[in-house]
């Protein structure tokens, strides 16, 4: 990427800041320095003379957030990098959201925008990131299981990356599912998230591969009350700069973690074993809680494991105990959990099992905006 050179309008209302990165701009021969602006409309209206290849926007700025659609729109051959005194999650957001590449900390070092332009190649498309929680109101479900097979799925259907992060404090098994051993945890990463912006945050993630990262749950079931929910909320927020997809394993039943990160997701999948009879009772519990945000747009899904037979006609009889639509059903798969219970989840998952092929479907489902 350093062989590329670009055409770089920068905008910046502080003066000082403006000149010094200004500089740093013109001592990289990666970067040709076409303009500065201290006004964002000056820049939308006056730069298309210069036909700029990247936007570098004081988005600090309520005027320039405002503007960033308009800039995707009328400067389609350019990209746009939002630059910001202090991380805001709901400004990165908004710019994910128009078609931004993202947003990186000011004063820049050139290194940091190559490497956000870098981490916008492999993220994928500039679309607004999907953050899927998982929940289960008894253990036992699969719910890891599905979460990881769905990542794999995902990060195979879009071509796009894919982090699951692993939000079961006490008995998360992540890692153990892929075989990993990651350098940093979950813990950490909330520990350190007000210091950290999406290229500092990367390093905590661990990629196994084809797409996919993870983020491991703490070394030790008492370090969980080290994890504060809003740090972890802001973690969350935080790697939806990284990743298209970002993955929530969920603590067992309700509590204050498991409640705040299903709020924070578009979409919550509730998934319940059938094996003792009362799984659609606790599921019909369930979905009253996650009603309140469905309400408000979100997407709830409820799914049964395994089930058998995995037919029409079952999902109907349980759709008429529930009261509401089902999903999917997925049938019990020993070769699933062959491959989870040794760590080989990723080179040995059987792609042609019906339980790997719900999940698959679901993935082109979410990918293709239809879920």
């Amino acid at each position: 990427m350093a062989d590329l050179i670009y055409r770089v309008i920068l905008v910046e209302r502080n003066a000082d800041l403006l000149s010094l990165m200004a500089g740093s701009l013109k001592a990289d021969n990666s970067f040709d320095l076409a303009s500065t602006y201290h006004d964002v409309e000056m820049a939308f209206g006056q730069s298309s003379v210069f036909r700029p290849t990247l936007f570098l926007l004081d988005v600090d700025d309520p005027r320039a957030v405002d503007l960033v659609p308009s800039f995707i729109q009328d400067y389609p051959k350019a990209q746009v990098i939002g630059l910001m005194e202090n991380w805001k999650a709901d400004v990165a957001e908004l710019l994910l959201t128009a078609g931004a590449c993202g947003c990186i900390l000011k004063p820049f070092r050139t290194a940091d925008i190559l490497k956000a332009l870098d981490i916008a190649k492999r993220r994928g498309q500039p679309l607004p990131t999907r953050t899927l929680a998982f929940f289960s109101p008894k253990g036992h479900a699969g719910q890891t299981t599905m979460a990881a097979v769905l990542a794999i799925e995902l990060a195979k259907k879009s071509g796009e990356s894919v982090a699951l992060i692993d939000a079961d404090l006490q008995f998360g098994d992540v890692a153990m599912f892929f075989d990993a051993v990651p350098q940093h945890n979950v813990v950490e990463a909330t520990h350190d998230v007000k210091l950290l912006n999406p290229a500092t945050l990367e390093p905590y993630f661990h990629p196994v591969g084809h797409g996919v990262w993870i983020m491991s749950g703490p070394l030790q079931p008492e370090h969980a009350e080290l994890v504060e929910a809003d740090r972890l909320i802001d973690v969350v927020r935080m790697a939806g700069s990284l990743f298209r997809y970002v993955l929530l394993d969920l603590p067992t039943g309700f509590n204050p973690i498991s409640l705040a990160l299903a709020e924070c997701a578009d979409t919550d999948i509730l998934i319940s074993m059938l094996n003792s009879g009362h799984e659609v009772r606790h599921m019909k519990r369930s979905l009253k809680m996650f009603h309140i945000w469905d309400t408000y747009g979100k997407h709830v899904y409820p799914v049964f494991s395994g089930v058998e037979p995995c037919t029409p006609a079952h999902q109907a009889k349980l759709e008429a105990e529930l009261g509401r639509s089902i999903t999917m059903l997925l049938p019990l798969e020993r070769r699933i959990t062959d491959v989870t219970g040794s760590g080989r989840i990723m080179k040995d998952l059987p792609e042609h099992t019906p339980f790997v092929q719900s999940l698959a479907g679901l993935a082109e489902d979410i990918v293709q905006g239809r879920r």
